[in-house]
């Protein structure tokens, strides 16, 4: 008979010592695990001890891997399972290819034992093999389909076990997962917990937290708590996106924003009428920028000469500098910390409050996608941040901001003399965030 690998004898070897949280999920012999925990909780770590034990153990051949929406996100586990290897298991590597995101290794058998870090956002690379063990950090961003279709099906023939971990996102999927590990379902076990149940952690500098967060996105991010829609920044995007394309009209006035391509994202023109109602909107790349400035020209003359916001810093500011030149009625909004967090929450509260009229979505697909998409974050540094998940793009959003910052409800007369570097009204669209929540 095959001796198994003594779980925690090697976590020791390891250097690492689980908190009692991390302790009941790697006692589980649970064939689905889902791990629905706060920030800093310590899922990372968790994960990264429990695949490379899993790949450790004695057999033949072993296959596993750590999947997450992006690359990026995949890399957090993949890395420290990459790290682990290399300062205590060197002796046992075959070959490590951290380029290719491949570990290969002798395990305790003389076995040959492979670890994978994979992204979802390409899933044709998710097809064709069967799965010993398989990780999934981020689930709860992670599309339905990824898993029904491209990433269960790897575990049937070697019965493989899967660890799904995330801080919760909402009532999806991985929410339904984590409530099948509360039932009586005997293949699922679920763990929930908060940031401050991590014993290494100082709760007080956690509750600080809770000063400077709307309080769902507090107890989505650090409690650890399943609450719908916490991490939107837009709510009501359907009820405003009742409106079509329309014409321009003779003598009305127009405000248009651009947000500008600048490697693999989008240019987006979007332009609204006194009304506030979007009324015209554009989307390309992969355009030379005489071409994008020509084609932005043209949509603003189109409505009357209207006039347009744009990010003009970086790579931004030679683009502007030509559209100025070519005669566009272009004004400058140069892309801060502050003054995007501004835009951002100047537009939420315009969406929120039904202040502005989008297309349906049947006209505009990627802009309402894009908006409720958007999302509040906690980074593992602590920091609060807006902005599209990893894979998404914003610049749709962006574009409707620069356009909505120039008519937002509480000023609705000449704008030309609007100082875009207003500290006065920044902080005071931030106190309006704040109380919104």
């Amino acid at each position: 008979m095959t001796r198994k690998l003594d779980k925690f004898a090697f976590f020791a070897d390891l250097g690492y010592e689980p908190h009692p949280g991390q302790i009941e999920v790697h006692e589980s012999t649970a064939p689905r695990r889902v791990v629905a925990c706060g920030v800093r909780w310590g899922k990372t770590w968790c994960a990264a001890a429990e695949g490379l034990c899993a790949a450790m153990q004695p057999a033949e051949r072993s296959m596993g891997w750590v999947v997450a929406p992006t690359y990026d996100l995949a890399d957090k586990v993949f890395r420290e399972i990459l790290l682990l290897v290399a300062r205590h298991l060197s002796h046992r590597v075959i070959s490590m290819k951290e380029n290719d995101r491949k570990i290969v290794l002798r395990n305790m058998a003389g076995g040959v034992s492979e670890i994978r870090g994979k992204s979802a956002d390409n899933s044709v690379s998710l097809l064709g093999e069967g799965l010993d063990w398989l990780i999934v950090d981020e689930a709860a961003r992670l599309k339905p389909m990824i898993w029904d279709s491209h990433l269960s099906q790897r575990l049937i023939d070697k019965k493989g076990w899967s660890l799904l971990i995330s801080t919760p996102r909402g009532k999806g999927w991985f929410y339904e997962h984590f409530r099948r590990g509360r039932s009586d379902d005997p293949d699922f076990e679920s763990w929930n917990q908060p940031s401050w149940s991590n014993p290494h952690l100082d709760a007080t500098l956690i509750e600080q937290e809770r000063d400077r967060l709307p309080e769902r996105v507090f107890d989505q991010e650090y409690g650890g708590k399943f609450v719908e829609g916490s991490g939107s920044v837009f709510r009501n995007v359907r009820l405003c996106a009742t409106g079509d394309n329309v014409e321009p009209q003779k003598g009305a006035r127009y405000w248009g924003g651009v947000d500008l391509a600048k490697v693999t994202d989008f240019t987006v023109i979007t332009i609204i009428d006194e009304e506030t109602r979007v009324v015209f909107t554009d989307r390309f790349h992969r355009l030379d920028w005489s071409i994008q400035v020509d084609r932005i020209r043209e949509a603003s003359q189109r409505y009357n000469n209207a006039r347009l916001l744009v990010d003009s810093t970086g790579a931004g500011e030679p683009v502007f500098e030509s559209m100025r030149r070519a005669g566009c009625n272009v004004h400058a909004y140069p892309f801060t910390a502050a003054s995007k967090s501004a835009l951002v929450d100047n537009l939420a509260l315009m969406i929120e409050g039904q202040h502005i009229t989008l297309p349906k979505p049947e006209l505009w697909p990627e802009g309402i996608e894009e908006l409720e998409a958007f999302q509040f974050s906690v980074t593992d540094n602590g920091h609060v941040r807006t902005g599209a998940p990893g894979g998404l793009h914003d610049d749709c959003v962006m574009s409707l901001g620069l356009a909505a910052w120039q008519r937002p409800p509480r000023r609705r007369g000449p704008v030309e003399d609007f100082a875009i570097d207003d500290r006065e009204l920044i902080e005071s669209t931030r106190s309006q965030r704040r109380r919104r929540f």
